[in-house]
């Protein structure tokens, strides 16, 4: 995989969704990148189904993995940023995007493929008591609730699917093979399930060949399920359809796959739309009208002929896309999109057989399913197969280099952001070491304390903490990375049991032209604010630079009562040491640097490193902690041998007790690591020698932590109270991993069990 493009940003190329389209736009920058170019993908789910496997993975054919895009690595291989949201609106004049849970994103250049949306509102009570097949992402988990109700009735369900076009079919066959399977697993009889496919026209499949209706009015008579065409449904009631000219029909589930409709979003644009909402677009894909909005896929209306809203048109759309895109941005001239009169469509029946048709001709057999599987894996390995990332050239050594500094360079691997950007802690207590602050009195804990701030004596009721934190991004999204770097400068005020009140921030831009670095500085101190003001403190001023690399840090002054200081040292034999949140946030920027880590880890670790420890530490000062650290750069080791060497203490882990993040085991397995690792790794000298070595999550020791959890000792008479009150508080993955015991003879102080 290729090294991104390092070029200052002149335009921004926007694509909303990770729609068929969206994808090869991705896909073809990332094979040829046009210096200057940035591209930003807005999407609500990272990991994109592809409709020609839907079916499937819901008869359980294939795997999820399988069935979606991961839009993380794509991401990473077109040097793309990632944006986890939703597109609510457009504002043209300022050509910017606008989205549920971020500050507007600019466009130069506009992509839109987001498909559609469930048509429920046309027909009463659909809305609240069916089931909408799209978007395909949140049917996955209403189907996956869907299959534990029928299996909780030991099978005894009716089911109805309201629509009889493609979609409705295949998934009806998918879903009658996925269930009766289940309930024959359960040792249910799957005779009970009851299925029904219900609509209003005169036989299902209405725009293909009636033969070809009728191959599937075989296979639905073969495997019991009935067929109500000609009944339009004028009303849905709790386990009710309502039909015209028909006796209502009784279901417990009712699955929506009718016609789908545009977002209504589309409505506030301006933009035009046909009379169904969707958007228009000429023959080069672009919004009838505009100069710089495209679009592709169920959303738009193709002027030039009507286009059934089918997967197979959006795949083909992507190559043209790209390439109209690429030519907008070098001024040449757009080519049209020219899509076949006749697609070849092969549909599924659940299992390993399908139908298949074009131009009139009717086929079927297992073939027609290897080769539709064959065709489904190949579209999909474009993207879920990418090339390895090159990491950079390395500077010329000077010829003065001795074979052993040659020897360090060379195993330094891609640097990583956030705090795994941090100088390693032999580094710093040598550098620092020697040096002789001027002594003031005020000053109770400073260069000669191992704590998290430095504690200053203001006089009154209570003293001052003082820190700063600094680091270059570990994500391409300044929003999110100004959320997560004020969320870690942070914690150290919380891991000395403090509050927080005012902030300064320290900013580097990468060089580029005004507005972009402008666009840029807001949104990452849109997203600093936002996590600041929600700790009720005040940023109140900063300093700005230009760099190479986006970076941020903040220096935060908080207050401490006197008498509920939290220090490092104060750890006694027997308290219970307490880790408020998962390890492996290195282990997988790491990952995700290379293209390595599934998008869905990712998020779920930045998810992870915006949790606040606020309210951790008022628990753990609640419930009697006697020390505490906050696990950052150094790692879960370094922290707590900083916190033993203080205590003047030993320590017992117990390994299986760590908590870890989705992927985390996975990326450390496969040996990838932050580059601040190889450092914290010379602490291993202080665990002695035994079981616990071995163990899968050891790496995560030593892996160092972006906005990491606190980690504390407590009395263990209420460790037990405290673990709870975290957990009901949303520390979900909180844990009791060990205990403070005397100190060992030599070095050793800490055992793995």
């Amino acid at each position: 995989m290729k090294a991104k493009n390092s070029s200052p940003v002149v335009k921004d190329v926007v694509l909303v969704g990770a729609g068929h389209a969206n994808v090869q736009v991705l896909k073809r920058f990332g094979m040829r990148p046009l210096p200057g170019v940035r591209l930003t993908l807005i999407t609500r789910e990272v990991h994109t189904p592809y409709s020609g496997m839907l079916p499937g993975l819901i008869a359980g054919v294939y795997a999820f993995d399988e069935a979606h895009i991961d839009t993380g690595p794509l991401c990473r291989f077109a040097g793309a940023r990632l944006y986890q949201s939703a597109a609510t609106g457009i504002d043209r004049g300022a050509k910017t995007v606008i989205c549920d849970n971020r500050p507007p994103v600019p466009y130069d250049i506009l992509s839109i493929n987001i498909g559609s949306t469930p048509n429920t509102g046309s027909v009463p009570g659909a809305g609240e008591h069916a089931i909408p097949v799209k978007p395909i992402d949140g049917f996955l988990a209403r189907f996956g609730a869907l299959r534990a109700r029928v299996l909780a009735a030991g099978g005894e369900s009716r089911i109805a699917l309201v629509g009889g076009g493609a979609g409705g079919v295949e998934l009806m066959l998918a879903v009658e093979r996925r269930l009766r399977r289940d309930l024959r697993e359960a040792r249910h009889d799957p005779g009970k399930l009851g299925l029904t496919l219900i609509t209003a026209d005169e036989r299902i499949l209405p725009s293909f060949p009636k033969r070809f209706s009728d191959r599937f009015e075989a296979v639905f008579r073969q495997r019991g399920i009935d067929l109500i065409v000609g009944a339009a449904v004028t009303g849905v009631e709790r386990g009710l359809l309502l039909l015209a000219g028909r006796a209502p029909r009784v279901a417990d589930e009712i699955l929506w796959v009718t016609q789908a409709k545009a977002p209504d979003w589309l409505n506030s644009t301006g933009l035009p739309l046909d009379e169904k909402g969707f958007l228009r677009v000429d023959e080069t894909l672009r919004a009838e009208g505009t100069e710089d909005i495209f679009a592709a896929g169920d959303t738009v209306a193709f002027t030039p002929r009507a286009l059934p809203k089918s997967g197979v048109y959006a795949v083909r759309s992507g190559p043209v896309l790209a390439e109209n895109i690429s030519r907008l941005l070098t001024g040449r001239v757009l080519s049209a999109y020219k899509p076949q009169r006749d697609a070849l469509y092969l549909v599924s029946t659940g299992e390993p057989y399908a139908i298949g048709t074009r131009n009139g001709l009717v086929f079927s057999g297992r073939w027609i399913w290897r080769w539709k599987d064959w065709i489904d894996r190949r579209f999909m390995a474009k993207f879920n197969e990418l090339p390895e990332m090159a990491t950079a050239e390395p500077a010329p050594l000077s010829p003065l280099a001795d074979r052993e500094a040659l020897a360090e360079l060379e195993s330094i691997p891609m640097r990583c952001g956030g705090c795994g950007a941090k100088v390693g802690a032999t580094v710093l207590s040598r550098a620092i070491g020697g040096i002789e602050p001027f002594p003031r009195a005020a000053v109770i804990a400073g260069l000669n304390a191992p704590d998290d701030a430095a504690i200053i004596d203001s006089g009154g009721d209570t003293l001052s903490v003082q820190t700063v934190d600094y680091f270059r991004a570990m994500i391409d999204d300044p929003y999110l990375f100004g959320r997560i770097a004020a969320n870690h400068a942070l914690g150290d005020i919380y891991a000395m049991g403090g509050a927080p009140r005012t902030a300064l921030a320290i900013a580097t831009l990468p060089y580029g032209i005004e507005s972009k670095v402008e666009a840029d500085l807001t949104a990452l101190m849109a997203g600093a604010n936002e996590m600041l003001r929600a700790a009720d403190c005040a940023l109140v001023g900063g300093h700005t630079s230009e760099g190479a690399e986006l970076a941020l840090g903040f220096a935060v002054t908080g207050a401490v009562a006197r008498g509920r200081v939290l220090h490092k040292g104060g750890a006694r034999p027997g308290d219970r040491l307490i880790l408020t949140k998962p390890l492996g946030t290195g282990t997988l920027l790491a990952a995700d640097m290379r293209g390595k880590a599934k998008a869905r880890w990712v998020m779920n670790a930045i998810g992870h490193m915006l949790q606040s420890s606020w309210a951790a530490s008022e628990i753990l000062v609640r419930h009697g902690a006697r020390a505490a650290t906050d696990v950052t750069g150094f790692g879960l080791l370094g922290h707590l041998l900083e916190m033993l060497q203080a205590s003047g203490a030993g320590s017992k882990l117990k390994m299986n007790a760590l908590p870890a993040l989705d992927g985390a085991a996975e990326t450390v397995d496969a040996g990838i690591v932050s580059s601040l690792q190889p450092q914290n790794l010379r602490l291993r000298r202080a665990i002695a020698k035994g079981a616990g070595q071995s163990h899968p999550l050891f790496a995560l020791l030593f892996d160092p932590q972006t906005a990491g959890g606190l980690l504390a000792a407590l009395p263990e008479e209420n460790a037990l109270a405290c673990l709870a009150e975290l957990i009901a508080s949303g520390y979900k993955h909180a844990a009791i991993i060990g205990q403070i015991t005397t100190l060992p003879q030599g070095q050793e102080t800490v055992s793995l069990r």
